[in-house]
């Protein structure tokens, strides 16, 4: 029943024109009909403690990804005709205990004067050179009462054009970062994507013999990131820290437009995107589930059995076994449904009996780690994923190990430990809030070219990649290819590496189906 009423949003929804947009993927296209309206597609979500703040929680929500730099003239803006959601229920039974909605406004002076963005340098956010600017509304529930506005016609740092038009981006990021009374800072704009991994999977696991592993697929792409930091006293219960969160995107169910292009909204606000962990809707969630899912809330989670079957016997292990040979782990699959659906028993579980459901866990009264590891609980920092989820956590490495039995022995599965080879974001994260690297500025297609099993690239190369000059961790040139002094490799055939086939599945399958495939990034 709860499936069936799940498609039948899913169905409202399409109903407001999901038609294919200009942008090249939604949700890192995990479900059918969001991949079709990428504005409104949630792409990640993170939940940590604040590392300078510790009496603080901070979330961070991202939409349109492959937001590509050059994406002019009309670039990124959020969308309008939507309310943007981060949900937090802190008694475990999936309903959100504190809902904090942001609504988005245009101010659009160009009519029909300009095609452009800004005309001149932009120095400030009320420099009257930006013709394009948006404004958000803040508003928070607690407990089931009435939204209450924190703030109204709040800056939004705007899309980063370029050096010439926007010389000094950094002052107008801090611009945008706001604080608001009780101690809160919130933050909407652009930014670089802070997801990293390799997605080359889909072109037969790595191009078969490991050629096209270790590369950030997401480099260079922006998102549109909000971002905000509350007392935990405001997200907790007393007598139990631990949160789950989820965010989502609702739309009008209707809209209508007329023969003379303006358009207006009607009907109930529908649930057309969601995100919690990582990984459950991409690899979990078989296809013909994937829009129901998008649509439902978590406390109904429970009641689709074939979701939870998915959860309790998962199909990439099955497809690893097959192909290469690692066995995969017995089923049912308590550990999965934990780590997924329940919380970790003495980490992130709630208190009391709790309702199943895909929301990220996070235990507020779990330190920020001095020295972050990349590998969260499996390296036994538990300030790390899957208790919440920080920028620099590598969740594609931690779910193959988790879907490959990790979490059930407490070891590392030693043939995938390699991982897909990007262990880290090749643009470094912020020390503070809002803590998302600024937006890259230079087109992607300059950057990385794929032909056959060559590769060339100009600039500089992300950590772990191949081409160019490496920063500390990177690697100069590939395997198999030498970099010349222009940052230009010249790709040979690639051998297999020693650990050969197990190491494509590590590569391969640890980053299959997770959200977003973005190609290469360049230094903020």
């Amino acid at each position: 029943a709860a499936l069936a009423a799940a498609a039948g949003i899913a169905v409202a929804s399409s109903l407001y024109g999901l038609a294919p947009g200009g942008a090249t993927a939604s949700s890192h296209r995990e479900a059918p009909l969001i991949s079709a309206d990428p504005t409104v597609d949630n792409t990640d979500l993170y939940a940590f403690v604040s590392p300078e703040r510790e009496d603080y929680v901070t979330f961070v929500a991202n939409w349109s990804p492959f937001s590509e730099p050059n994406g002019g003239p009309t670039f990124y803006p959020f969308a309008t005709d939507a309310r943007s959601n981060v949900h937090v229920d802190n008694n475990g039974d999936a309903r959100p205990d504190a809902t904090f909605r942001w609504t988005f406004r245009t101010i659009d002076k160009r009519g029909n004067k300009t095609f452009l963005y800004n005309n001149g340098p932009v120095t400030s956010l009320d420099d009257e050179n930006l013709l394009f600017r948006q404004t958000y509304t803040l508003e928070s529930s607690f407990n089931g009462g009435p939204f209450i506005t924190r703030i109204r016609n709040a800056p939004v740092a705007p899309s980063r054009v370029g050096p010439a038009s926007m010389p000094d981006y950094q002052t107008l990021r801090d611009q945008a970062v706001i604080d608001f009374p009780g101690g809160w800072k919130g933050f909407a704009g652009q930014a670089e994507d802070p997801f990293f991994l390799d997605l080359r999977v889909f072109d037969l696991l790595y191009g078969t013999d490991l050629s096209e592993t270790g590369q950030d697929t997401l480099s260079g792409y922006n998102v549109n990131s909000v971002a905000l930091q509350v007392p935990k006293s405001a997200v907790t219960r007393a007598g139990d820290p631990v949160i789950g969160i989820w965010s989502t995107t609702s739309r009008p169910s209707v809209r209508t437009t007329k023969s003379d292009g303006t358009q207006s909204y009607q009907g109930k606000f529908v649930q057309v995107s969601r995100l919690g962990n990582p990984l459950v809707n991409e690899v979990v969630i078989p296809a013909g589930l994937k829009d129901a899912f998008n649509a439902l809330p978590p406390h109904k989670d429970a009641t689709v059995q074939p979701a939870v079957d998915r959860v309790n016997d998962p199909e990439v292990p099955k497809l690893i076994e097959k192909i290469y040979g690692i066995k995969a782990p017995a089923a049912p699959r308590d550990d999965l449904v934990a780590v997924f659906l329940t919380g970790v028993e003495g980490l992130n579980k709630p208190k009391g009996k709790g309702v199943p459901s895909e929301v990220l866990r996070l235990n507020t009264s779990i330190a920020p780690a001095a020295d972050p590891n990349r590998l969260g609980v499996l390296a036994k920092d538990n300030a790390g994923f899957p208790n919440g989820r920080r920028l620099g956590d590598d969740v594609v490495d931690i779910g193959l190990q988790a879907l490959e039995g990790a979490v059930r022995t407490g070891k590392i599965v030693e043939p995938l430990a390699k991982g897909d080879g990007v262990d880290a974001n090749e643009v470094a994260f912020l020390d503070a809030f809002p803590y998302v690297a600024l937006p890259n500025d230079a087109a992607v297609n300059t950057r990385t070219q794929v032909q056959g099993t060559k590769q060339t690239r100009a600039g500089n190369a992300p950590a772990g990649s191949t081409g160019g000059n490496a920063p500390a961790g990177g690697v100069a040139a590939g395997a198999g290819g030498t970099a010349n002094a222009a940052g230009r490799t010249e790709g040979r055939d690639t051998a297999p590496l020693a650990a050969g086939l197990l190491v494509v599945a590590a590569a391969g399958f640890g980053s299959f189906g997770f959200r977003r495939m973005r190609a290469a990034k360049v230094n903020g």
